[in-house]
């Protein structure tokens, strides 16, 4: 029987990489570096560190507090360690194999910086972080905190010992992952071993696209990427099938139900109108989203 792939719209390459606080290298997929715009939805905002090593430093870097309202953050580490604090109470660290999703909602002040023993011994740091829209229904819903940690995933194993995929969010062949989310998402990090190889089909309609982290892999037994490549999907039926070529090669798959209502973002704000936006600025200098001493 012949399977039918789903087709790959493109392979993109994120923009240059620039400094985020003094904390994060990133090169920035999109919106920035692929001009999608809403094609991508419920995704709004990829930031890639690729690997880097930071040198030693007594005082931790990364971004101070700062506001968000109207979506949620996704921070995945890789290599190294991230510490939170936002101003409703939440604290965590986050390493390989955890991940961290912070509802902004109605607003909160957060602050994301190296965990202090990563940050005093310095060493490779490796990251993505996610931005993912809420509907209108739920942009003002109470800020909430999800530390996901690496017990806590869903785990599949490959056919033939060919690898391992975690499960975040969504589900990967009846494996399910933890992540609570407002629309449906599947989020699938898939480490395989050299010729090892998942198949799978997700709904056409949703947004979907692969990001190489490290490594190379066919993808639907033609197409062959490599690291930092990401691959964007159409939105047509059929299966994705991604072989990894090396030991280590790891992929990161996004999919998500489209949000289909309109997107104004302006900084640290993602709503659904200009005027919602400017109303966060007002609602951010009034304090109503709390103060930065936390």
């Amino acid at each position: 029987m012949t399977t039918t792939f789903r087709a790959i719209e493109g392979v993109f390459q994120g923009a240059p990489f620039h400094m985020v606080g003094d904390g994060f290298r990133v090169s920035n997929y999109f919106p920035g570096g692929t001009n999608f715009g809403q094609r991508f939805s419920p995704f709004i905002l990829m930031d890639y560190n690729a690997p880097f090593v930071f040198p030693p430093s007594r005082e931790a870097k990364g971004v101070g507090a700062h506001p968000h309202r109207g979506f949620e953050t996704v921070t995945i580490p890789y290599e190294g360690s991230v510490e939170h604090h936002d101003n409703m109470g939440n604290h965590g660290v986050v390493g390989p194999g955890d991940v961290q999703w912070m509802t902004a909602g109605s607003g909160l002040l957060h602050k994301e910086y190296h965990e202090k023993s990563f940050s005093e011994q310095g060493g490779l740091f490796h990251m993505i972080q996610l931005w993912v829209n809420l509907p209108r229904a739920h942009k003002m819903h109470a800020p909430k905190y999800q530390e996901l940690l690496k017990a806590d995933m869903g785990y599949a194993e490959l056919p033939d010992g060919g690898g391992t995929v975690r499960v975040i969010a969504g589900s990967y062949n009846g494996v399910t992952g933890p992540a609570q989310t407002f629309t449906p998402i599947n989020l699938f990090d898939m480490a395989f071993k050299a010729n090892g190889t998942a198949t799978f089909e997700l709904p056409s309609a949703y947004n979907t696209a692969a990001l190489v982290l490290k490594g190379s892999a066919v993808v639907n037994e033609d197409k062959t990427v490599s690291e930092g490549d990401f691959i964007l999907f159409s939105n047509v039926e059929g299966d994705i099938r991604i072989q990894g070529l090396t030991d280590d090669t790891v992929v990161i798959v996004l999919s998500g139900e489209p949000i289909d209502e309109p997107v104004f973002q302006q900084g640290p704000f993602v709503m659904n109108s200009r005027q919602e936006v400017f109303q966060a600025f007002v609602d951010f200098q009034d304090g109503k989203m709390g103060t930065t001493d936390f």
